[in-house]
């Protein structure tokens, strides 16, 4: 059996298939026609970030079984294609998380003791010992922002080092936190308030996109460093600028920026009281030879039929090419990412609540299904079919199931109960037809609206004019309005409104949304 690896990796992942009787072709840099034209000889193929594997080269495919990134992300690769084809897709999540963590102590170290702008000064002839002045990590404390495998081991080096470590996720829980020796704290403006240093661990979404600006900062102590080696557009880079000119923050350590490379023109990177480093996080030695070698272990494993690991659909393989059974992991999938928008608090406990035989005979992967959008969306590290009830166990994350004959009229509904420590929100779907997946109820209001696009989710007062009030202000800004769904307990009483838009919300549209008398809740939710 012949396997192709098409970008440059390391000879131990060469030399671990060859030892287990695989042929194997190393052609780095080969173009996209030319692996159209030989893809039909192999059975597997091996790429990192450089090719994409696209549905074209998939459908040419006739004898692939099996394409492996070693590396974290597949968004080089056509993950459905490949599906649809039966092919296995896997992925080495995890290989980077101590080279990253490491990275983050290193910058955490070289902020706090002016490492690199004391080394520049020594090389240019200088000898200024008074200038270059420090801070000891010793009893300080240090504000963790995600609590991921990559912040949990920045969590266990601080600890090294004597530091106080709080740190917030919307989803690890109190008790998971005190192994790591955190303490979990329930508002970011905890951590801003009380943190000497803060460093951020999260995925780069919406919610999280300028997470960090000129009002948080403000927050901050006096004096307050900011590291970030996650992804880049998570802290303001322009409110960071300003904090430190006025000398409300003390310096930064950034290996990522908004824009990859950076404009050579950036006040951050000129600024002498910021460290930067070229989105260096996972390259070490250690971590591209650690996912070279997994990859091809998990090859190895697969293709001699001894076990299955990181993949990221090896479960739906057959359910994938079941009509029937495909779009209610879609519409599960939905509903998990629709909860992760609208839901207020910590996330504690998901249940699901199945009606009708097919679906209570798939509830564990209709259940991974949920898990993997609703995880995906809070979570930085790739949540899949096949991790997502392990990473929802590793955070304390309490996950149920039940069956339901409560059909509301569908003769399949799926409904998802999912707990924080501040509220309990319950979303139900179908499916009409073969493949229209609907929304069909939140909380107590029953609706019908599609789980796409942009929707403007609100609660209001149920009395004449709130339609009205909100329409009008989205047709000032010119944003069309493409779909429309209300539920309501009665006049005068509580309503929910779902509206479809087919604009992008900015957040001046948002905030007068929101200072409509009557109307609060309101979240602008993408799926």
């Amino acid at each position: 059996m012949k396997i192709l690896i098409t970008d440059p990796i390391e000879e131990s992942c060469v030399n671990i298939l060859k030892s287990e009787g695989f042929t194997v072709d190393l052609k780095p840099g080969i173009t996209k026609d030319e692996i159209k034209r030989i893809i039909n000889d192999y059975v597997a193929l091996i790429v990192r970030s450089g090719t994409r594997v696209t549905a074209d080269i998939i459908n040419e495919a006739k004898n692939l079984k099996i394409i492996g990134r070693a590396g974290a992300g597949v968004d080089n690769i056509d993950v459905d294609a490949a599906t649809r084809r039966g092919i296995i897709v896997m992925n080495t999540p995890g290989g980077n998380t101590i080279s990253t963590a490491e990275h983050t102590m290193s910058l955490i170290l070289a902020l706090a003791r002016n490492i690199p702008q004391a080394c520049e000064d020594l090389k240019s002839g200088n000898w200024n010992r008074k200038k270059f002045i420090g801070v000891e990590l010793y009893g300080k404390t240090i504000g963790i922002i995600g609590l991921g495998r990559i912040g949990r081991e920045v969590a266990i080096r601080c600890k090294a080092f004597g530091m106080n470590v709080i740190g917030y996720d919307p989803v690890v829980s109190s008790e998971v936190a005190r192994k790591f020796g955190v303490e979990l704290v329930a508002e970011l403006d905890e951590i801003y308030r009380r943190s000497d240093f803060i460093t951020v661990h999260v995925p780069l979404n919406e919610e999280t996109r300028g997470m960090i600006g000129k009002n948080e900062l403000l927050k901050c102590k006096r004096g307050v460093r900011i590291i970030n080696c996650a992804r880049g557009g998570i802290i303001d880079e322009m409110a960071l600028l300003e904090a430190i000119e006025s000398g409300h923050v003390a310096g930064a350590a950034l290996d990522v920026f908004s824009e990859e490379p950076p404009p050579k023109d950036h006040p951050l990177i000129k600024h002498p009281k910021v460290i930067v480093t070229p989105h260096l996080g996972a390259a070490t030695e250690e971590a591209q030879e650690k996912v070279a070698v997994q990859i091809a272990q998990q090859i190895v494993d697969a293709l001699k039929e001894r076990a299955i690991v990181g993949a990221v659909n090896a479960e739906i393989l057959q359910l994938a090419m079941n009509e029937v059974i495909k779009p209610y992991l879609l519409l599960a999938e939905k509903i998990g990412l629709f909860q992760a928008q609208i839901l207020k608090g910590k996330v504690k406990s998901v249940t699901g609540i199945f009606v009708g035989e097919m679906l209570k005979n798939s509830s564990q992967i209709l259940i991974s299904a949920f898990l993997k959008g609703m995880l995906n969306y809070l979570m930085s590290e790739p949540v899949n079919y096949i991790n997502a009830p392990v990473i929802a166990r590793e955070i304390g994350l309490s996950v149920s199931e039940k069956v339901s004959d409560d059909s509301g009229n569908y003769t399949h509904l799926l409904r998802f109960e999912v707990k924080t420590d501040k509220e309990t929100k319950t979303v139900s779907g179908t499916v009409f037809g073969n493949n229209d997946i609907r929304i069909v109820g939140v909380d107590e209001f029953h609706f019908e609206f599609k789980p796409e696009g942009i929707l403007i989710v609100y609660s209001n007062i149920d009395k004449p004019g709130m339609l009205a009030s909100v329409s009008s202000i989205l047709a000032r800004s010119e944003i069309n309005i493409a779909g429309l769904s209300l539920g309501r307990y009665g006049v005068g009483q509580k309503a929910l409104t779902v509206m479809s838009v087919d604009n992008e919300i900015p957040q001046n549209v948002l905030r007068e949304i929101s200072s409509i008398d009557g109307i609060f809740d309101v979240k602008i939710v993408k799926l």
